[in-house]
């Protein structure tokens, strides 16, 4: 945070930078100097698909359940964000266990507005292309409600594993994390996806009083750095956007190149695109335009942009611009649909099962690693309802294709061939994996994926992996060891809690809960077996019970 008087404020800046800004800005410019002797604004996200609430009847709810430390009493709402809210400086919402449990994630108030303008529809296939740490792709995925495909990508290793740990701490189970250039994705999915977010690497600049680091690394030779890259990254967009698709292009910088200048410069190659406008009154950001003089070359439509400016709101500096890929007239495209055809017969090294072929291996793979039979093992003795014998008890809305045949072969018990017996066998190891996935919050179709011994739920619109660098291809169920299964953590973060036979509840502020967090195991009494720890009924990690001590397996990289 830079927290200055006026003069020291005026001598961090860079010269060159206010000179700019001066000239961008005329009288507004001591308005927007004087936001650098201000604290910078705090805000978070609450997560949906853990609250099951949107985000006014979750900050109700839970507004007066806790102490001043978690945020949750002091929560004021983000207009131009559903989930979003800011918080006081004093709380520290980051430090409390409902964090760890992925019930929020904490984010800059402007930063939200891209994926609020993307405005991901469940059911569709979308790219998160320059995703690290995450705040944009957990939006994105929380408006999916656990239907569709994305695909989150960050082509830097470290930051890559940032951005998978925050997809699986928020309980997010169909979604892939990648670590690849734009560039070799655009080979991959040509013209695949039906919404794309490029929030784009930047100079920083509307980052400035919140990073004094970004601000010490500005020149004017980095600026246009920034807006070549920028270049690169869009057209490799376009190439991954299906015809009539949208891409939404954003940065943190106040910079004319990497704004306005880079959207002009992408309209200029691509003619297919048009810009569309953002619904600035509907967003509380009533005449946040972008300046179509600062563009480089004329481009109808460039007022429909968005500028954030930190005097003008409660925020940091952005910028975003709503783009829409238009057919050819007189073409007819199935582009996406044949992509998908063309990705399922590839040969591939993971191994992917829809349900039938997945529980059918129970029966043919039985002395084999990886067989199915200890994943349905654990989901009968650890799940609630998936140890009923009729699986139209289960409580996870299910859908219901093929239940009535499923519910008809399991009748005929008395006198049935192997044959019949072995299909009866396979339609209820279908409903208990279908089912965990559903009390995972997968929605639609979804598959089974083998690497090595590892386990992961991914819809079925995800096509196959070969040749990229992948962190995280679905929800890990667990891993396969000798004559058992393990589950994972991402596991106990994505499941209903309701779903678990056995839970041990913690309460948010007692210490007890901050020790789980530290790997300490403890004392209790009970079944043995698994148990979900939970704080405030929400699903936080696993336990082991055996002869009366609770094994903590919250993970060591984890621990506090």
């Amino acid at each position: 945070m830079i927290n200055r008087d006026a003069e020291s404020g005026h001598e961090m800046l860079p010269e060159a930078f206010q000179e700019r800004m001066r000239q961008m800005l005329g009288e507004e410019y001591p308005a927007f100097l004087e936001t650098f002797q201000r604290a910078h604004c705090h805000g978070l996200r609450l997560n949906p698909l853990k609250t099951g609430l949107d985000g006014r009847s979750a900050a109700e709810k839970y507004g007066g359940a806790y102490g001043e430390d978690t945020g949750f009493a002091h929560l004021t709402p983000v207009s131009w964000a559903e989930n979003g809210y800011y918080y006081p400086s004093w709380d520290q919402p980051g430090k409390h266990p409902l964090h760890e449990a992925g019930v929020y994630y904490i984010q800059e108030p402007s930063a939200m507005v891209a994926a609020e303008l993307l405005d991901a529809q469940p059911g569709e296939l979308i790219l998160d292309l320059c995703a690290a740490p995450g705040g944009k792709s957990t939006q994105i995925a929380a408006k999916m409600g656990g239907s569709g495909f994305l695909l989150c990508n960050e082509i830097h290793p470290a930051r890559a594993k940032i951005l998978s740990e925050n997809i699986e701490r928020m309980g997010i189970c169909n979604a892939c994390v990648t670590n690849e250039t734009p560039e070799h994705l655009a080979e991959v999915f040509p013209e695949y996806f039906d919404r794309i977010l490029v929030d784009a690497p930047c100079s920083g600049e509307g980052m400035f009083r919140k990073n004094e680091e970004a601000c010490g690394e500005w020149s004017q030779e980095n600026v246009e750095l920034c807006a070549r890259r920028q270049d690169g990254i869009l057209d490799c967009a376009a190439r991954m956007l299906r015809p009539g698709g949208i891409l939404v292009y954003s940065t943190c910088t106040f910079a004319p190149e990497e704004n306005e200048g880079s959207v002009s410069r992408f309209m200029g190659r691509h003619g297919e695109f048009v810009l569309l406008p953002v619904q600035k009154n509907r967003l509380g950001l009533a005449g946040a335009n972008g300046i179509p003089e600062w563009a480089e070359k004329p481009v109808p439509g460039m007022e429909n942009t968005l500028r954030l400016w930190p005097q003008r709101i409660r925020g940091e500096g952005h910028f975003a611009a709503i783009m829409k890929k238009e057919a050819v007239p007189g073409e007819i495209y199935h582009v996406a649909d044949c992509c998908k055809e063309e990705y399922r017969i590839r040969k591939q090294s993971e191994e992917k099962y829809s349900l039938a072929d997945f529980v059918r291996e129970q029966r043919s793979m039985r002395d084999t690693p990886g067989k199915a039979r200890d994943l349905i093992s654990f989901c009968r003795e650890n799940l609630q309802s998936l140890t009923c014998e009729d699986a139209d008890s289960l409580t996870f809305s299910a859908e219901e294709h093929g239940r009535e045949a499923r519910k008809e072969k399991r009748g005929r018990q008395v006198g049935e061939t192997k044959e019949e017996k072995n299909s009866r066998q396979n339609l209820e190891g279908m409903d208990i994996v279908e089912a965990l996935g559903r009390a995972a919050g997968m929605k639609g179709e979804f598959q089974v994926i083998r690497f090595g011994d590892n386990l992961y739920l991914a819809p079925m619109e995800m096509p196959p992996l070969k040749g990229l660098k992948v962190l995280r291809p679905g929800l890990h169920l667990g891993e396969l060891k000798k004559n058992r299964f393990e589950p994972s953590h991402a596991l106990a973060l994505a499941l209903a809690p309701k779903a678990a036979v056995h839970r041990w509840e913690m309460k948010a502020d007692c210490a007890e809960a901050m020790n789980y967090l530290k790997g300490q195991a403890f004392h209790a009494e009970g079944e043995k077996g698994w148990y979900l720890i939970c704080v405030d009924d929400f699903g936080m990690g696993w336990g082991k019970l055996s002869g009366g001590m609770m094994k903590n397996h919250y993970p060591r990289g984890l621990r506090k």
